[in-house]
């Protein structure tokens, strides 16, 4: 009995032990322990080495998360400060993310941030830590296992340290342009890493190969490798990784590669190649992919014809195979894509007809079909696709009449690009009483409009309007300048037939404008000036009068300004410095404009094309122009400006047209080729002016345009940008060209090159006081196309390494005192077109055969000492015989006397050739002193140079 109850007693202890112990657990596991005072002292360390700027994080919901960060009241604990996690039992901070807290300031290594060594996740994205080098003592944090570090202002070299991080899942460094992966290298860091599922080093400069390490990597779930300037071969057994979801190689124009046969199971969901030399064609395997819900490849070389397998992969989301070379017909399995929200095909070679089966894409907010060769009248079955938000058809074969009340029943339509087929849109009479959505990009160029379309006059969302090449005559009615007054970016109405703006403002009403095109009109009236937001600013081959308004100069982020072919007057705004370093291309020809050029030019300007010819400006050059260390080309031709030869531009690196023809400059032209003045010029024009003094080869001296090895491609001298605009349906990359365009004399022709190839090297000193003789080292620029140097006063003779100018299209040397006989190697230009020598006191026969067989009277005209084909006058033996050395033959010693016997051996042949042999060898060895005497040849001196 006792020994029951005591067995009894026992129990019941142990259960009220237990339901103690269960009871403690639990209070305890309530009560959150307080955070270690030393992390309390170092994360306030570290709130206060940074200031707060609401700009330094992008997202629009940034907010300072460290403001919670105090000791006032009872906030002493810091594990509930906002952004802080702590280890629930040991009350160690192990998380901190400050993801978007508007942090600015350096990071530096001995910030406290790295005395948290028990941190697992480390979060500082989108913030501002000034260009700082990510600090080799993040290796201090070996417990990490997440580490981003995204969109926050890093630079430099990232650390080797970082790879000694072996506990890391997930490292995320992209978005900061400014940092990169070289020593080490991207192989380097991630062989230590072998517990990496994510690494993402989008935008970090890499410029590698992707090392084959990477397809060892089994634990990887995603791969960003975007924009890091990758090359060569990708490995293709990173396709085959077991686990990986996603990959991003996008913008990695080097990296080249080809999809493999997909025959083992596969759990890829995105796969984006955009933008890289990937080529070869889509495997029907592709198809066996099920688990892909994102395929973009557009801007890469693959061709061929779509598989149909493409449309087994039923949870596809995005599709986009734009700006390849696929061909052929969509396949109609594509209408099994019923989950496609977006289908980009733009820029192929896609025929039609287009499969009714799309008419399933119920789903579908985007449409893109730019670019292909579709044709006919447009497929009914778009106008099915009511969830369409974005529909682009432009640049296709499309024709017949389209009503535009069809696509305003899609509901949801908000941008329509239909311009650039054969289409001619319609708008119904009662369009302009009736409501319709709200448009945000309206494409309607070569629509064969012959009005602004009526509906546009209630629409206040637009953000781009393009009219361009329609057939849209007189003034534009006022209503357009209320139209989306705050909205619109981007506005064409070039090349119509507009004559007048109306009552337009002088400072136009669109605030947010970035692109303003209203160029190829007849419009008169004094110019308008775009809001202080313009970008880029085209009103050429107008009928604008008066002066440039001073408002012009609040423009102050203009990179383009093309105001040529108008009737504008006065001189130039003084505040032109206002565009500071922002204008690209500077574009004022064929004007009446006035004046002195202001000296707007400061360090660190961008200008590469500036173009002030065909106006009536005097004066001095603007010494400020040498600070345009981009320009490209300067075409300050036809003007009045009274100065020297501007040497002072020689320090220009990029500098390659130069023309200041048709001027009052003056004076001799002193070039230091020692300064390496002018290293990249090709085209001058210095005609129609006062120079005087020997001819300036020297500018072509020390120039890359006379190396013969140089690269021929069929390329422009333009200006090629692009910029991001922001729309709110989608970012848009506009690629904006900008063709230099110049008038020079070719053939005896002023010819006007709308575009200039870089291949292009023209010499023009026509119609100066240049005198002396011309130059032996002209032969040395071998590439030359076009070389006048006519109505100089020029005298000697032609100088025969002329023939070296094997590229040479034209030569032109006439009205100057040449005299001697035209060089037999000139025949040797196989290109060359036309060549005048006339007007000077040339002597002798004149060469035969090749291109000289071309040539006519004209050239040779006012030598009244020339003879032989095309002039009717027949060369007499004794008129051949006096042949007056060049240059190059006094300085080459015997060879001279050498060539100059045989060619009396060819002048003998006609009297027999013994006759011939035996004057030639007399001439060579009898009679050395008459020779000299004749003739102007000397013989050599033992130890001295002739």
């Amino acid at each position: 009995m006792a020994s029951s109850l005591y067995h009894l007693k026992f129990v019941y202890l142990l259960s009220f032990l237990s339901t103690f112990h269960l009871i403690a657990t639990r209070s305890f596991s309530s009560v959150r322990p307080l955070c270690r005072g030393d992390e309390r002292s170092y994360l306030l360390q570290f709130k206060d080495s940074f200031v707060i700027n609401k700009s330094s994080s992008s997202e629009p919901r940034a907010y300072p998360k460290v403001a919670s960060w105090t000791l006032e009241g009872n906030n002493n604990d810091c594990c509930s400060w906002d952004g802080v996690e702590c280890d629930e039992f040991t009350g160690h901070v192990i998380g901190l993310d400050l993801n978007s807290s508007c942090l600015y300031g350096s990071l530096n290594s001995t910030s406290s941030l790295f005395h948290l060594v028990h941190l697992q996740r480390l979060n500082l994205a989108d913030n501002h830590f000034k260009y700082s080098q990510i600090p080799s003592t993040v290796s201090k944090l070996s417990k990490l296992t997440h580490l981003d570090l995204s969109a926050s202002a890093f630079a430099s070299q990232i650390p080797l340290e970082v790879s000694q991080l072996s506990q890391l899942s997930s490292l995320n460094l992209s978005g900061n342009a400014y940092l990169e992966l070289k020593k080490p290298s991207l192989r380097s860091l991630v062989e230590n890493l072998t517990c990496l599922e994510k690494l993402d080093l989008r935008e970090v400069e890499i410029i590698s190969m992707v090392p084959n390490i990477l397809a060892n990597s089994s634990s990887l779930t995603s791969l960003g490798l975007r924009d890091c300037g990758l090359y060569g071969e990708f490995p293709v057994g990173i396709f085959k990784l077991p686990n990986l979801r996603v990959l991003d190689m996008r913008q990695n124009e080097g990296l080249t590669g080809h999809l493999p046969n997909f025959q083992w199971s596969n759990t890829l969901e995105i796969m984006n190649l955009a933008v890289t030399s990937f080529s070869g064609k889509l495997p029907t395997s592709i198809g066996k992919i099920g688990s892909l819900n994102t395929i973009l490849i557009w801007g890469c070389n693959f061709s061929g014809f779509i598989p149909s397998s493409l449309g087994n992969l039923t949870r596809l989301n995005s599709l986009d195979l734009s700006f390849n070379t696929f061909e052929g017909r969509i396949p109609s399995s594509f209408g099994n894509l019923i989950q496609l929200s977006s289908l980009g095909l733009a820029g192929n070679k896609f025929t039609g007809p287009i499969p009714f089966e799309l008419a399933n894409l119920t789903q579908l907010t985007a449409l893109s079909l730019v670019g292909n060769e579709f044709a006919g009248q447009i497929p009914s079955l778009i106008f099915n696709l009511t969830n369409l938000e974005f529909l682009a058809l432009s640049s296709n074969y499309f024709s017949g009449t389209v009503e535009f009340d069809k696509f305003v029943k899609l509901k949801k339509l908000t941008a329509l690009r239909l311009s650039y087929n054969q289409i001619s849109l319609v708008e119904s009479e009662t369009s302009a009483n009736r409501t319709f959505q709200k448009f945000v990009s309206l494409g309607l160029a070569q629509c064969n409009l012959s009005k602004f379309p009526d509906f546009l006059a209630k629409q206040d969302e637009l953000e781009l309007l393009d009219l361009h090449g329609n057939n849209i005559h007189g003034q534009v009615p006022e209503w357009v300048w209320n139209m989306s007054n705050e909205s619109l970016k981007a506005v064409d109405l070039s090349d119509n037939f507009l004559t007048s703006l109306g009552q337009h403002p002088i400072l136009l009403p669109w605030t947010d404008l970035a692109i303003l095109d209203i160029s190829s009109n007849n419009i008169q009236g004094s110019l308008p000036i775009p809001s202080s937001s313009t970008l880029q600013y085209h009103a050429s081959n107008n009928s604008f009068i008066g002066k440039i308004s001073e408002l012009i100069c609040n423009l102050s982020s203009l990179q383009v300004l093309d105001l040529s072919e108008n009737n504008l007057s006065g001189p130039l705004p003084q505040c032109l410095h206002s565009f500071g370093d922002s204008l690209v291309v500077l574009d004022i020809r064929r004007n009446k404009l006035e004046g002195s050029i202001p000296q707007t030019w400061a360090n660190g300007s961008k200008a590469m094309i500036i173009d002030f010819s065909q106006n009536k400006f005097q004066g001095w050059l603007p010494r400020s122009l040498a600070k345009c260390i981009t320009l490209k080309a300067l075409d300050l031709s036809n003007n009045q400006f009274n100065d020297t030869f501007p040497s002072w531009l020689g320090g220009l690196p990029n500098l390659k047209i130069l023309i200041l023809r048709s001027n009052k400059f003056y004076g001799p032209i002193k070039i230091h080729s020692v300064n390496y003045e002018f290293p990249n010029l090709q085209i001058v024009d210095l005609s129609y002016n006062s120079f005087t003094g020997m001819l300036p080869v020297e500018l072509f001296q020390n120039s890359n345009s006379s190396r013969s090895d140089r690269a021929y491609h069929l390329s422009y001298i333009q200006v090629d940008s692009s910029f991001v605009m922001k729309y709110s349906y989608q970012n848009i990359i506009y690629r904006f060209k900008y063709s230099f365009s110049m008038m020079m004399t070719n053939k005896g022709v002023d010819t006007i090159y709308e575009k200039v190839q870089e291949i292009f090297t023209a010499l023009d000193f026509s119609s100066n006081r240049f005198a002396g003789d011309i130059p032996v080292s002209i032969g040395n620029i071998k590439v030359l196309r076009l070389l006048n140097l006519s109505n100089n006063i020029l005298t000697g003779q032609i100088p025969p390494t002329l023939g070296n100018l094997t590229e040479l299209e034209s030569l032109d040397l006439s009205q100057n005192k040449l005299v001697g006989e035209i060089p037999q190697q000139l025949t040797q230009l196989t290109f060359l077109e036309s060549f005048n020598v006339s007007h000077n006191d040339l002597v002798g026969l004149i060469p035969q055969g090749k291109q000289f067989d071309t040539f006519q009277n004209s050239s040779f005209e006012g030598n009244s000492k020339l003879c032989g084909n095309p002039l009717s006058k027949k060369c007499k033996y004794y008129e051949s015989l006096p042949h007056l050395p060049s240059t190059s033959e006094k300085s080459q010693d015997s060879g001279s006397i050498l060539q100059f016997g045989w060619r009396t051996v060819m002048i003998g042949y006609g009297c027999g050739l013994l006759v011939g042999v035996t004057i030639g060898h007399i001439v060579i060895a009898k009679n050395p002193v008459w020779l000299m005497k004749t003739f102007g040849v000397r013989q050599p001196v033992p130890g001295r140079k002739v």
